[in-house]
């Protein structure tokens, strides 16, 4: 049993997860937990490094075509950032929207606390509501919310971090929390040249391997972990038959630790699997999107093909793959 409170559900979950993963014949912590306070300073660090171009490539899209997406869903929707981070990318998007509000959603309360108080600040008119919550878990919106017209907004390409029937699972849910009428904005990154992909994921200066590391610190600092951090070495590579990206960290040498007080080993080489994140063609997405319950619309990509932003709906009625 886990020593946490009842209400600790972030805490259970992650405890319960990191021994479930660990316990696996290939070990593996999910990428959510990579996002602590610290996590998620790290990787908005890493959407600034000249090696990672995701950010940039949608932030540059968005500008171009909010308008747009406005034009298709109408004015004065609520907008739900599900996954929202620091909210950077937000604030233009929400005003060629005209959000009636904006909720927030993410794991890490504390940052997602901070990055809701300076976007209230900047958008003092808007209606600015915070949730804290695991969004691949079923939701329930703030009150006031339920009742308005939704625009879901899943940027940064989140949605590669799972695989398809997961992703397939996630889509459906964001349909169910947002209702039918409503539309969803979601970036995903493109299949491209395998040598512009393992650079974003291996930057000179070393704060994606920090990132990478992070979950370590979080197992012995949360999870009474004796993880020793200088036996294992990042590791990002490209898996051609499964079209992803994949973040490992892999031993050094064999090692030992504990996890409350749960023995675990590795042999040389041996790895944790820590992320995925799959590159899409847009025929992939557009299947995607179908099979998840929603109805491609339109899509807005860069000049050199990197990246896209979709724009979906959910119709009232089925929709077939």
């Amino acid at each position: 049993m886990l020593d946490f409170a009842p209400d600790d559900d972030l805490d259970r979950d992650f405890a319960t997860a990191v021994l479930a993963g660990l316990s696996a014949p290939q070990m593996v912590v999910p990428a959510r937990f990579f996002y602590d306070r610290a996590g998620s300073e790290l990787f908005e660090t890493i959407t600034r490094l000249p090696e990672y171009y995701p950010t940039r490539t949608e932030i540059a899209i968005l500008a171009h075509h909010s308008a747009d997406i406005a034009s298709i869903v109408g004015l004065g929707r609520a907008v739900i950032e599900f996954g929202s981070g620091s909210s950077a990318k937000t604030p233009p998007f929400l005003r060629a929207v005209a959000a009636s509000a904006y909720v927030p959603i993410d794991i890490s309360t504390k940052f997602l606390e901070m990055a809701a108080a300076d976007l209230a600040a900047k958008l003092p008119d808007l209606p600015v509501l915070p949730l804290s919550a695991d969004f691949t878990r079923p939701l329930t919106l703030p009150i006031g919310i339920a009742a308005r017209a939704k625009l879901g907004f899943f940027p940064g390409s989140t949605l590669g971090n799972l695989g398809p029937v997961a992703a397939v699972d996630l889509l459906r849910a964001f349909g169910d929390t947002l209702g039918d009428d409503s539309w969803l904005v979601v970036g995903l990154d493109l299949r491209k040249d395998t040598a512009v992909v393992e650079a974003a994921y291996n930057d000179a200066a070393g704060v994606t391997a920090a990132f990478n590391f992070n979950v370590l610190r979080r197992i012995n600092a949360e999870l009474s972990g004796t993880i020793d951090l200088a036996a294992f070495v990042h590791d990002a590579r490209f898996n051609h038959d499964l079209g992803r990206i994949e973040m490992h960290l892999r031993a050094v040498h064999a090692t030992q630790f504990t996890v409350l007080g749960r023995r675990f080993a590795l042999p040389a080489g041996a790895t944790i699997h820590t992320e995925n994140s799959y590159k899409w063609t847009l025929d992939e997405a557009r299947l995607l999107a179908r099979a998840g319950g929603w109805s491609p619309v339109a899509v807005w990509t860069d000049a050199t093909d990197y990246f896209a932003v979709h724009l979906w709906r959910r119709d009232a009625a089925p929709v077939e793959p």
